[in-house]
């Protein structure tokens, strides 16, 4: 079992690789590792942050892939219908853009944290943009 640290504004969360369920997107994420954005509040995807990538191409198409993320659940966005992204759910979420329902790959779960997600989300709500930072966890 591969654990992520993710170090998001003031908070730390730990998540679990999905590597059975998407293992071609948790292969390519560890590529990326240690990986470091910016995190903003979702438009159309209720309460959830995301990482906005554009045109970036992971080289992963869709795997266990869903538009009903649950809380802590990672997403990512291969891109097509709406540019390629990443989601974090704090809450109540339907992955959406303008375009209308998406599906993401579902490649991360947090197993440590929870009880600060509503924080996070309402930090990102209310006072923007935050740093996240994703490592291995040793």
């Amino acid at each position: 079992m591969t654990i992520i640290k993710i170090e998001a504004g003031p908070y730390i969360f730990k998540g679990k690789l999905e590597e059975e369920n998407a293992p071609e997107t948790c292969e390519k994420f560890l590529g990326l590792l240690p990986y470091q954005q910016k995190v903003i509040h979702s438009r159309w995807s209720g309460e959830a942050v995301w990482i906005p990538l554009g045109d970036f191409d992971l080289g992963v198409g869709f795997e266990n892939h869903t538009s009903h993320g649950s809380r802590g659940d990672f997403l990512f966005y291969p891109g097509g219908f709406s540019e390629t992204e990443f989601l974090f759910v704090y809450g109540s979420s339907l992955f959406a853009s303008k375009m209308g329902i998406l599906a993401g790959n579902h490649f991360m779960s947090l197993v440590e944290g929870h009880e600060h997600l509503m924080d996070f989300g309402k930090l990102v709500l209310w006072e923007g943009a935050q740093n996240i930072t994703f490592s291995l966890d040793n």
